[in-house]
């Protein structure tokens, strides 16, 4: 079980930019500002992961993992 704290924040936003994200989205205020967090966080995860390009080898028969029979 994780149990989550918050935080209140004041922050002065672009209005259209917030106009817009909560459009896109669908959602109030503060879903749509945890969702832009998110993606913050995500998008450090896949940048670490393509610094990885090219470093890691791996060694994977698709067929097999496929369930697939060689002829």
């Amino acid at each position: 079980m994780v149990i989550m704290t918050s935080r209140r924040v004041t922050a002065n936003l672009p209005a259209d930019l917030l106009e817009t994200a909560m459009a896109v989205t669908g959602k109030g205020i503060t879903e749509t500002l945890t969702e832009g967090l998110e993606a913050v966080r995500r998008r450090r995860f896949y940048e670490r992961a393509a610094r990885l390009r090219g470093k890691v080898r791996l060694e994977v028969d698709l067929e097999e993992l496929r369930g697939r029979r060689r002829r």
